[in-house]
């Protein structure tokens, strides 16, 4: 399911955009779902999860620019395309990383050679990004950038590269393992996993992380820790 959001104001435009999306659905064999949001103020009050934004720019009250800002305050994955009939904003898209910009209006044909670069984005995305849901609102970051997750009593608490304070959410060590399956993550006890794209230094029961973390291994899960990190690392240690 491809999950896209449309910022728009003009609702003639917004059935364009939306048409074409689905023609472009249709024809790839994508299950799509289309959230339109006619104010960026709205879209920024409610921060639903997309795997794809299209934005316009010159929008009532709070701008596109303006909200892709404030966007990428929370969210620094998610491709963002701008949709616009301000041409001379085109140079500002690396401000907010926008993957690419059409100009209006806009022709099936140049939409459909543009969508095909924002799905490489998306299926970029898919593999490397993480949503989670903190107190302060929805927090979305590369799963590179994840460092470790530790317990802190019923909470997790992810500690992302760049991050001065970890994101506490209410949840359970072992749905994070598998929500991470596939990735880069080791357990390395009951309370603790540790990405080992991350790992700077392994000792006998313990490894530091680029943060300069030190995490022990309990005695559980000790060997199938070093068994995880040398293939990882390519060799003993």
């Amino acid at each position: 399911m491809l999950h896209v959001v449309m910022l728009e104001d003009t609702p003639e435009e917004a059935a364009t955009l939306r048409g074409h999306l689905e023609r472009y659905a249709a024809e790839e064999n994508l299950e799509l779902s289309v959230a339109w949001f006619k104010s960026a103020l709205d879209f920024l009050e409610d921060r639903p999860a997309a795997d794809l934004i299209f934005m316009d720019i010159d929008m009532p009250g709070i701008n596109g620019l303006e909200a892709a800002h404030q966007l990428r305050e929370q969210d620094s994955a998610t491709p963002l395309v701008f949709v616009t009939n301000l041409a001379q904003y085109a140079v500002r898209g690396y401000e907010v990383d926008a993957v690419d910009f059409m100009v209006k209006p806009v022709s099936y044909e140049s939409f459909r050679m543009r969508m095909a670069r924002a799905m490489r984005a998306v299926e970029r995305n898919a593999t490397r990004s993480l949503r989670v849901k903190t107190r302060d609102g929805l927090q979305i970051f590369a799963a590179s950038d994840l460092v470790y997750v530790e317990t802190q009593g019923h909470d997790v608490a992810y500690h992302v590269a760049g991050e001065p304070e970890p994101l506490v959410v209410r949840d359970s060590l072992r749905r994070v393992e598998a929500e991470l399956e596939g990735l880069s993550f080791v357990r390395l006890s009951s309370s603790s996993l540790a990405n080992m794209a991350h790992i700077r230094r392994v000792r006998a029961d313990a490894v530091t992380l680029s943060d300069g973390t030190t995490l022990f291994m309990s005695r559980a899960k000790k060997r199938e820790a070093q068994a995880t990190i040398a293939a990882y690392l390519g060799g003993g240690f």
